[in-house]
C-alpha cells in the first residue's frame, strides 16, 4: 500500500506497520540522498563551472526558469493529495487544529527568527562569513514560514495519527499559506533589516503557491472525476518524479554553494542547530497544549508533527527567487531538507513512546475529546 492509498483510507484502516511500509525508498533515506546531491553538487560545480553559470543566467522577472519548473514538478504532485473539500471537518476536530494554526503561524515563524538571531547573528556568528549572516538568517525564517503539506502524511500514518484530521489540518493550512506567507516572511525580514523586494515575494507566492494550488485542485478534480482509482494511479507515477525533481535542484543549489561550503564545511552544522531546536521546541509545545486541552492521542500526534515540518520545496525556491542560487539563504533552507527525516522520525519515535503518559491525562479527566 502506497502513502497516497493510505492517505485515502479511512480511520482505522492502516496499520503502523502499514504505514512503515508508505515510507518508500526515496522517503527513507532522503538525508542519504540530499548528503549524496550534496557531493555530486559541489563535484559538478568545480568540474563544470560554466555550466551552471549559464544555468543561473536563465532568468525571467528574477525567477530561474529550470529551477521554477523543477519546484512545480516538486510542488504540485505533493498538493495533488490535498483535498480543499475536507475543510468541512475542522469543527471535528476544532481543539487539536486550534493547537496546530497557534504553532504554524503564531510561534514558529517568530522562534526561527528569535533562534536565528541567537545563533547565527550572535554566537555563531564568528565562525561564518559576514557577509551571509543575514542572508542565513533569512533563509531560517523562510523555511520556516510554511508548514509541510505533504511528508506530514507520511509522519501521520507512522503515529497512528487520525487520517480526517490529518487532511483537514493540511487543508486549511494551505488555504491559510496562500495569504499569510508573503506577510509573515516580509514582516520577519524587515525585523532582521533586510531589504524585502516585496515585489519578487509575491511573484514567489503566486508562481510557487496560487498557481501550483490551483492546477493541483483542476487536476485532482479531472482525476476523480474517473474514480479515486485514477488520483491513486497518478499520485503513485508522479511521487518519485517529484522527489527527483527536489535532488535535482539541490544538486543545482550545491553547484552554485559548492566553493563556500569546501572553504567552511562547519557552516552546514551550525545551520542545523538551530533548525533542530527549533523542530523539538514546536512539536513538544504542540504536544503538551493537546494534552493539556484532552486531545486524543491520534490528534495531538500528527498536530505535533505539523506544526513542526516545514514545506522545505516552498522555502527553497523562495530563497532561490528572492536571494539566489548562490546566497546563504538557500543554502540554510538546503539544510533543513537534509536533517527532515531523522529528525521527524525521531518526533513521531518520540510520540509514540510516550502515549501511555500522554493518555493518562485524558483517563483521569474520565474522557478523551477530539
Amino acid at each position: 500500500m502506497t502513502s497516497e492509498e493510505m492517505t485515502l483510507s479511512a480511520p482505522g484502516e492502516t496499520s503502523n506497520k502499514a504505514a512503515r511500509a508508505g515510507l518508500g525508498v526515496f522517503e527513507r533515506y532522503l538525508s542519504i540522498w540530499v548528503a549524496l546531491c550534496i557531493v555530486a553538487g559541489i563535484a559538478l560545480g568545480h568540474w563544470f563551472p560554466a555550466v551552471f553559470q549559464t544555468i543561473g543566467r536563465a532568468e525571467v522577472a528574477r525567477v530561474n526558469l529550470p529551477v521554477a519548473v523543477l519546484i512545480w514538478l516538486m510542488i504540485i504532485p505533493m498538493l495533488l493529495k490535498i483535498d480543499v473539500g475536507a475543510l468541512h471537518q475542522v469543527k471535528e476536530h476544532w481543539r487539536g487544529i486550534g493547537v496546530t494554526l497557534f504553532i504554524n503561524w503564531a510561534i514558529k515563524p517568530f522562534s526561527m527568527a528569535l533562534l536565528g538571531w541567537l545563533f547565527i547573528g550572535w554566537l555563531f556568528r564568528p565562525w561564518l562569513p559576514a557577509d551571509q549572516i543575514d542572508s542565513y538568517i533569512a533563509g531560517l525564517i523562510i523555511l520556516a514560514a510554511a508548514p509541510c503539506t505533504a511528508m506530514v502524511f507520511v509522519w501521520s500514518n507512522l503515529c497512528d495519527g487520525e487520517p480526517h484530521f490529518t487532511l483537514s489540518q493540511v487543508a486549511l493550512n494551505d488555504t491559510i499559506m496562500v495569504f499569510a506567507f508573503a506577510p509573515i516572511v516580509g514582516l520577519l525580514l524587515g525585523l532582521s533589516s533586510i531589504i524585502v523586494p516585496w515585489d519578487t515575494l509575491v511573484i514567489s507566492v503566486v508562481l510557487f503557491i496560487v498557481i501550483p494550488v490551483i492546477v493541483a485542485q483542476l487536476w485532482r478534480r479531472a482525476l476523480l472525476a474517473r474514480g479515486e482509482a485514477a488520483l491513486r494511479s497518478t499520485l503513485a507515477r508522479m511521487h518519485p518524479l517529484s522527489l527527483l525533481a527536489l535532488l535535482a535542484t539541490l544538486v543545482l543549489l550545491f553547484g552554485f554553494q559548492g566553493e563556500q561550503i569546501l572553504s567552511a564545511p562547519m557552516i552546514i552544522l551550525l545551520l542545523a542547530i538551530p533548525i533542530l531546536i527549533q523542530v523539538y521546541f514546536n512539536s513538544g509545545l504542540a504536544y503538551l497544549l493537546n494534552r493539556q486541552l484532552k486531545v486524543a492521542h491520534c490528534v495531538a500526534a500528527p498536530s505535533a508533527l505539523i506544526g513542526a515540518s516545514n514545506f522545505f520545496e516552498l522555502a527553497v525556491a523562495t530563497a532561490i527567487v528572492l536571494f539566489g542560487f548562490d546566497s546563504g539563504a538557500a543554502l540554510a533552507t538546503v539544510v533543513g531538507v537534509l536533517v527532515e527525516v531523522p529528525v521527524m522520525l525521531s518526533v513521531v519515535r518520540i510520540t509514540m513512546a510516550t502515549k501511555d503518559w500522554y493518555e493518562r491525562a485524558a483517563n483521569q479527566a474520565g474522557s478523551t475529546r477530539l
